[in-house]
């Protein structure tokens, strides 16, 4: 199960206001704002959009295709769900150069199907990059569906994602959870997302509550209406903090990219699972290779933070460069990998020790 996108734009581009500037109160505010300012210089682009014009620049609105999982059907208003024998669910895997995947086009017109539109950018600066589509979230997007078609896990449930960015995950979620809680940080991703909501209205389940939610992960715990000003109309109220505590689904895709925001994402996990009921993590996620000028290498520094904080099926932690701060001061994380078409596309966190 695949998805597809073709893009269609359907307005001309939306540009985007740039960032207010706030004056520097101290030599390190004035170094903070000069590495922000660096951060927004360097663009970045999904490899989603990998052969669009370099020099797009705005939204654009998309359509996502996910075909429905092998043996559901759409009769007389519901789905149904029919299991397949291994014959009829063998599928050609291929790889591409670098590893990776190879997920084909598809070239006819499917008969079931969801479609998604989503609003997005084609490029954006490194804090901004919650503006756009990435692998991760098509990939967990297709997994989260064959969860909903093939189990009930995941009916009437409340379920967080974190990192929303384009909120694609969370809105397939809510046609059939009672509560979904799309959390994201910085104005413009919020509004984005909200937009996309909206666009979707008629996909999601009318007995679903939808909430698009600022949750800054470095700030303080629980997130208050004041930790941004801006932000007022995505600010909690008590009662969605008291509906957060019985979540037990929380998604995340592609969010693991930056050590620092590794850390604060883990410490975030912590609090949010030390409070109600138990809960499951899944996430989806590449491991990108840069070279390091420290290591003189070419290594995967992101992918092995994020592994740092993780104890594999087995109980034992499975680290290759975690420090002793790391060891020392974040709390462990049970982790198995879920296996799709014979690939580690998918972790899956849960049970904190």
């Amino acid at each position: 199960m695949a998805g597809e996108n073709s893009q269609t734009h359907d307005s001309p581009p939306i540009k985007p206001s740039p960032a207010p500037e706030t004056p520097s109160t101290s030599e390190n505010k004035h170094k903070e704002d000069e590495d922000e300012d660096e951060d927004e210089d360097d663009h970045v682009m999904s490899e989603i959009h990998l052969g669009c014009p370099p020099k797009f620049s705005g939204s654009f609105v998309s359509h996502f295709t996910f075909s429905l999982p092998p043996g559901v059907e759409y009769n007389e208003g519901k789905y149904e769900y029919q299991l397949l024998d291994d014959s009829k669910l063998n599928q050609e895997i291929s790889l591409d150069d670098d590893g990776d995947l190879a997920l084909p086009r598809r070239n006819k017109h499917l008969k079931d199907k969801l479609d998604v539109a989503i609003r997005h950018n084609i490029s954006s600066s490194i804090p901004k990059v919650g503006l756009q589509v990435w692998r991760a979230e098509l990939a967990l997007s297709d997994f989260v569906l064959h969860k909903m078609f093939t189990s009930s896990e995941f009916d009437g449930i409340v379920a967080v994602e974190l990192g929303a960015g384009t909120g694609l995950v969370g809105m397939l979620l809510a046609r059939i959870a009672k509560t979904v809680f799309l959390t994201d940080h910085g104005v413009e991703i919020l509004e984005n997302c909200d937009c996309n909501v909206r666009l979707n209205s008629k996909l999601l389940s009318s007995k679903s509550s939808v909430y698009v939610r600022e949750l800054d992960w470095k700030a303080s715990w629980p997130p208050k209406q004041d930790n941004c000003a801006s932000c007022e109309s995505y600010a909690w109220k008590q009662s969605e903090l008291e509906e957060l505590k019985r979540a037990s689904l929380l998604v995340a895709a592609d969010v693991i990219y930056s050590d620092d925001l590794t850390d604060a994402l883990f410490h975030t996990l912590e609090r949010l699972m030390a409070h109600g009921i138990e809960k499951v993590l899944y996430m989806a996620l590449e491991k990108r290779y840069n070279f390091s000028v420290d290591d003189l290498d070419v290594v995967a520094n992101g992918y092995s933070r994020f592994r740092s904080y993780v104890r594999d099926e087995r109980g034992k932690k499975n680290s290759e460069r975690a420090g002793g701060l790391i060891e020392a001061k974040v709390a462990s994380f049970g982790g198995l990998t879920v296996r799709i078409l014979q690939f580690d596309g998918f972790e899956q966190l849960f049970s904190k020790a």
